[in-house]
């Protein structure tokens, strides 16, 4: 299996789940190359650190405080997820500002109802989460 994004990160916490799965909290260090770039002001890996949820079906002797890599599936909608939450939100914004300009309704109007409506997509977003945690996979690696 090819893995693309990879974080360093220990074990928080191991729990039992149903139907035998694990589910294993990683805290993650955000990487000293994070300070150096250009997008870091925009970049959702504000903060030093983060939780990362990894669902395995056993917990391989993990123990908390392991030190372990935990990686994006190449095929887990890496790309996909920057679409749905940079690309189509800014297409939601446009479309409404554009469309409501386009029928006559004031700027400041537009421009209210374009923000709003990339709330209710975002709000849309937060409803089907579900969804999207079982499309985004993430793998441990212990090093």
């Amino acid at each position: 299996m090819k893995q693309s994004v990879r974080h360093r990160g220990s074990v928080q916490s191991i729990e039992q789940q149903e139907a035998g799965k694990i589910l294993i909290k990683v805290r993650v260090e955000k990487a000293s190359a994070c300070a150096a770039c250009h997008a870091k002001g925009i970049c959702s890996e504000q903060g030093s650190e983060r939780i990362i949820e990894v669902v395995t079906s056993s917990d391989e002797g993990y123990n908390l405080g392991d030190d372990i890599v935990v990686a994006l599936e190449q095929n887990s909608m890496g790309l996909t997820s920057v679409v749905w939450a940079y690309m189509l939100p800014l297409v939601v914004l446009l479309a409404t500002l554009f469309g409501t300009h386009a029928l006559g309704v004031e700027e400041g109007i537009s421009a209210l109802a374009s923000v709003a409506m990339v709330g209710v997509y975002y709000l849309v977003l937060y409803i089907l989460r579900g969804y999207f945690d079982k499309k985004i996979k993430f793998t441990i690696i212990k090093e």
